[in-house]
């Protein structure tokens, strides 16, 4: 439970009197009363976790396990984050992985079982990868590839690891986060929410309502790093290397454009409609959103199948950069189960379903990418873009 104080009602308008700002601005007797600082703290957890992916000189298994678990967040005494904000924070990045309110409280296996693949494979980069960063890899055989002016570092199977792990916790930490936990009607309602928020109960000690908080951490998931968080769209795609980059990358397609505004305003309709209690609208800017976000992870997904079958042509194969894409693809596919259709109000793909997407990309060989048919990738992306309405066509180029 949180402590709260009463404030008088008179200061907010009336449910009729909703006032959307242009700019994500919110404030309360001169005060601002937008926060979000876990959400900061572990987007920069992440960051430096996919960077110590490629550190082989100053990085080691036991560190990156560090840098995902936090053992500061369980009582040890350890300091593996750059920055000493994050070494004294008790978050970690495993605790919010799959740990949404609405897909994993009464799916505990499956939750533990997502955290610890991540963690898996996190450590699979200093076990499998780390001793080869100096060896060329071929089929079977971890080791280093050109890609133009980037060197692609992938196991055996042709798997990069730090783009596989980057891009499966776009959808396993922010977007599960958000759309699963944060803006959930039951995680916004919880307990006297509702109530304590048509009071301006506000929490002891600070200048929001516990439902003002909870909305505004969603909206941190995706613009928390923003250099300008009121007005984020000036640099979406730019200011941190997750969701909000993945928005970014999606808006910059023709075919998609307008996509970062349309979250952003849902975004901001919702929290003015938090502060007007107006609850209906509220949950009317969940649904857009909801369905937006779900859409960037499959655009990206099929955008990044296309390109990395385009990276395959036989003539002429660049096996970097194709399974720098597929690495990529594989990440986006696996976050398609924290996706949230807000009409069937469950995942645009079923676990089963993106588990047989997974398999099928590994499944034409006994080496992985290095095996994998055009065929294959080609009944994935249709599979994915018909579902939400689009064609590969429209999210091959950008």
């Amino acid at each position: 439970m949180y402590a709260c104080t009463m404030v008088p009602p008179e200061v907010e308008p009336t449910p009729q009197d909703i006032d959307v700002p242009p700019t994500y601005s919110f404030t309360r007797n001169g005060l601002t009363t937008v926060t979000f600082p876990g959400q900061t703290i572990r987007i920069a957890m992440a960051t430096e976790l996919i960077n110590a992916m490629l550190d082989f000189e100053q990085s080691d298994k036991k560190h990156l396990l560090e840098l995902y678990n936090n053992k500061t967040a369980v009582g040890l005494d350890a300091d593996p984050f750059q920055f000493d904000y994050l070494n004294r924070s008790d978050g970690s990045i495993r605790e919010k992985v799959a740990a949404s309110l609405e897909y994993f409280s009464e799916n505990i296996a499956e939750g533990d079982g997502i955290r610890q693949l991540l963690e898996d494979w996190i450590g699979a980069q200093a076990d499998a990868v780390f001793p080869y960063a100096n060896r060329r890899a071929t089929p079977g055989q971890a080791g280093v590839l050109p890609d133009g002016l980037f060197p692609r570092y992938v196991n055996g199977n042709g798997i990069e690891y730090k783009e596989l792990v980057l891009n499966s916790l776009v959808g396993a930490l922010m977007l599960d986060q958000i759309l699963n936990k944060y803006l959930s009607a039951a995680h916004l309602d919880l307990d006297n929410s509702r109530v304590d928020n048509d009071n301006l109960v506000l929490i002891v000690g600070n200048n929001f309502t516990n439902m003002e908080r909870e909305w505004d951490a969603g909206y941190g998931y995706v613009y928390a790093l923003s250099k300008n968080v009121a007005e984020p769209n000036q640099n979406i795609g730019e200011d941190d290397m997750f969701l909000n980059h993945a928005l970014g990358e999606v808006n910059r397609d023709s075919d998609f454009m307008g996509i970062a505004d349309t979250v952003f305003n849902a975004f901001k309709r919702g929290r003015a409609a938090i502060v007007a209690r107006r609850y209906d609208l509220r949950d009317e800017q969940v649904a857009i959103i909801r369905k937006e976000l779900s859409k960037v992870i499959a655009i990206n997904a099929v955008h990044f199948l296309e390109q990395g079958k385009l990276a395959i042509n036989p003539d002429s194969p660049n096996y970097g950069s194709a399974f720098h894409y597929l690495s990529k693809a594989y990440g986006a596919i696996f976050s398609l189960r924290f996706t949230r259709d807000p009409f069937t109000n469950g995942p645009y793909f079923s676990r089963v379903e993106v588990n047989s997407f997974l398999t099928d990309m590994l499944n034409d060989g006994p080496n992985g990418f290095w095996d994998v048919q055009v065929n294959t990738l080609n009944g994935i992306s249709e599979a994915i873009s018909n579902r939400f309405g689009f064609t590969p066509q429209e999210a091959k180029e950008r």
